[in-house]
């Protein structure tokens, strides 16, 4: 089976339309390969860990600060061969210089204080030429995709960033603009290789939908067994149900709001996520 089919197999049951196009760019950008080594900094429940795991035999290492997540994504991983995961933080990687080839940090620079420090830490463990695929929540999100925040954030200069309503600022340190999420690849000593931005259009309140209850209710293990199995991404059977299981009938009312979405808005549109392919300069001599 071909990448290209085994990635959209991967991605059928996600009801988040940003992160299938976080899957599509990490995957396009890094092209896992046999004999790679990746790492996975904030590799939370080991999503992408799986996913490379399906199309490819690279030697793969998940960092992850929260240890009870961490105990998430190693039962999902529990018999996969070749991945090693690891408790701990950004800024203190325990491994050697120059040990991976390609590096994914998705969703995860805005919860750290110190993005620059996180950054140059990656990097050291990162090969000359090694590439780290970087996604982030854009400052310039669209009004429908977190309403509340939106309308707080232009009205009284205040967001909420605890609890069921959070929506895209939920634990976060910072959203980022362009020019911030730039000048932090590149304070870091890293080159900017490719940058895109996407999801504009999208379901009201889908945030809070998919996040703030939809995932709340998975976890706490308060869904059918039927809606379970549909809504949970390390299924990666592809299958997920009949026509009339609730999740899919979300996930086509869904997908025709983001029908409209390409994998590279214009840089003036407002769009979920920011995207930077970054690279660890080769050094003459």
């Amino acid at each position: 089976m071909r990448e290209q089919d085994v990635i959209a197999r991967l991605i059928r049951n996600e009801a988040d339309m940003a992160y299938r196009r976080r899957v599509l760019t990490i995957f396009e950008w890094l092209d896992p390969q046999d004999g790679d080594r990746i790492l996975d900094g904030g590799c939370g429940r080991g999503f992408y860990l799986k996913f490379i795991r399906q199309v490819c035999g690279a030697e793969l290492a998940g960092v992850e600060l929260e240890y009870g997540i961490l105990r998430i994504a190693r039962d999902a991983l529990a018999g996969e061969e070749g991945i090693t995961l690891v408790n701990g933080n950004l800024y203190h990687l325990p491994f050697p210089d120059a040990t991976f080839d390609k590096a994914i940090l998705s969703e995860v620079l805005e919860h750290v204080e110190d993005d620059v420090a996180a950054l140059r830490s990656v990097a050291r463990v990162l090969r000359p030429g090694g590439l780290i695929a970087i996604t982030v929540p854009n400052a310039n999100y669209p009004f429908w995709w977190d309403p509340i925040n939106k309308t707080l954030e232009t009205l009284f200069n205040t967001h909420i960033q605890r609890g069921l309503f959070a929506g895209i600022w939920a634990n976060h340190v910072r959203l980022y603009t362009r020019e911030q999420l730039r000048g932090a690849v590149t304070a870091a000593g890293l080159e900017i290789a490719a940058e895109r931005s996407f999801t504009h259009h999208s379901f009201p309140f889908i945030h809070n939908i998919v996040y703030g209850f939809g995932k709340t209710a998975l976890e706490a293990g308060l869904l059918p067994q039927s809606v379970a199995s549909a809504a949970d991404r390390h299924n990666t059977s592809g299958e997920r149900g009949g026509p009339l299981n609730p999740v899919n009938i979300g996930l086509r009312l869904f997908e025709w709001f983001d029908r409209r979405n390409v994998m590279d808005e214009p840089p003036e549109r407002s769009t979920v996520n920011l995207c930077v392919l970054a690279r660890k300069p080769v050094r003459a001599g």
